[in-house]
């Protein structure tokens, strides 16, 4: 089974997080700057004189694909540990089943063009 992880997670927490995966070995980490709002809604800011609601937060997303069940466990539990805060807006996890991959290089298709990811 081919697994991906999904992560959305405070700016300020990315380093702990790359760290975290990288102290398990995993190979294979794709980050993205994104903006979004959960519960929390965002937040007031006053702009030059000017109240204004900030319904968009900065996040950082991690995209990490994975070989096995385990594999998904171990990453689900290096991001929670290392981004929490025990605050509103530490972030969501995903994971999603993956139909096939296919490694544009070999052309090696499903298990095999994930093997050396994790």
């Amino acid at each position: 089974m081919i697994i991906k992880v999904e992560a959305i997670v405070r700016e300020e927490k990315m380093e702990d997080v790359k760290d975290a995966l990288n102290a398990i070995e995993v190979n294979g980490i794709t980050v993205s700057q994104v903006i979004g709002c959960g519960i929390q809604r965002g937040y007031n800011e006053v702009v030059r004189g000017t109240e204004i609601d900030i319904l968009m937060q900065p996040k950082v997303k991690f995209e990490i694909v994975v070989s096995s069940e385990e594999w998904e466990m171990k990453v689900i539990d290096a991001i929670q540990k290392s981004a929490y805060t025990g605050e509103v807006g530490d972030g969501k996890i995903f994971t999603y089943e993956i139909r096939n991959a296919l490694k544009i290089r070999t052309k090696e298709k499903g298990y095999e063009a994930v093997q050396g990811v994790v």
